[in-house]
């Protein structure tokens, strides 16, 4: 009797496998279709790293600095730490209207990076080719004025007062060329070959 309830027990847990078995063959495996991060999302003109964070990628943007990131995403309450691949049209539209406007945004005006503008007079942050091209025409009307500092901007020299002794040496080196140098110019045949003068005709006598 013992022994044929230890067989019905065994056949039972078998057929309990059986069955498991098969109905996990029997279920369709659901595939979890994670969301595509765009490598390449552009802002402003500029081509950014979607796979970066927000908080860093703005930053890579002409005239934005880490702190005007920060605000800008603080104002439209964006998590500062998702990746700018993730936002959709129209977020991008919001961050992008947040750099051009902000102070349309809560933004402070003691932020921006251009205060009193010369042709309106109002607190602007310029931001892309805009900041660009405003510097230029900057660069050219102190040169046009003859300013001191259009004068060095003009030279291609430092404008604020650094030293030029030690820095700001650009061009080429005029100097003695050490000897390890100029046998490494002779081996490759880059050094001039010195011509040599043709000797002196010897002094012809006077015939007395």
């Amino acid at each position: 009797m013992g022994s044929t309830k230890l067989k019905v027990k065994d056949e039972s847990k078998e057929r309990l496998k059986e069955e498991k078995l098969k109905e996990k063959k029997e279920k369709p495996k659901v595939e979890k279709k994670e969301k595509e991060i765009r490598q390449i999302v552009r802002v402003i003109g500029t081509d950014l790293d979607g796979t970066k964070s927000l908080k860093i990628s703005l930053t890579k943007i002409k005239g934005i600095s880490h702190s005007m990131s920060n605000s800008i995403i603080n104002s439209l309450g964006f998590n500062p730490l998702m990746k700018l691949g993730d936002l959709d049209e129209q977020q991008l539209q919001k961050v992008e209207d947040a750099i051009k406007n902000p102070a349309n945004y809560g933004i402070p005006s003691w932020s921006f990076n251009r205060k009193h503008d010369l042709a309106t007079g109002a607190d602007l942050h310029l931001s892309g080719p805009d900041f660009d091209i405003t510097r230029k025409f900057d660069i050219q009307r102190m040169i046009d004025l003859k300013t001191y500092k259009g004068g060095r901007h003009m030279l291609g020299l430092p404008v604020r007062g650094q030293r030029t002794r030690s820095k700001f040496r650009g061009g080429r080196s005029v100097g003695v060329v050490r000897k390890a140098t100029r046998v490494a110019m002779a081996a490759s045949g880059t050094e001039e070959k010195k011509e040599e003068k043709p000797k002196a005709a010897p002094a012809k006598e006077e015939v007395k």
